[in-house]
């Protein structure tokens, strides 16, 4: 039982270990970025679904299908 006492103890000595050093990294400005705000609007953003759907419909045409790439269904 003293077993758990003494993990307990240690896990809040580690908490607060990380507490200090992120108190100190927000005080020594790690997190301020002023810069990347200010040219967000410049970079393009990449539209995942868009690429991913236009990629499925690029299947080759052939028999059997109707130019999409879907089956004909007759």
């Amino acid at each position: 039982m003293s077993v758990i006492w003494v993990l307990v103890g240690f896990s809040i000595i580690v908490a607060l270990g990380f507490l200090v050093a992120f108190i100190w990294a927000v005080r020594s400005g790690q997190y301020d970025d002023k810069y990347t705000p200010s040219v967000r609007i410049l970079f393009e953003e990449d539209d995942k679904s868009s690429t991913f759907n236009h990629e499925i419909r690029k299947t080759p045409e052939g028999p059997g299908t109707d130019g999409d790439g879907n089956d004909q269904v007759r």
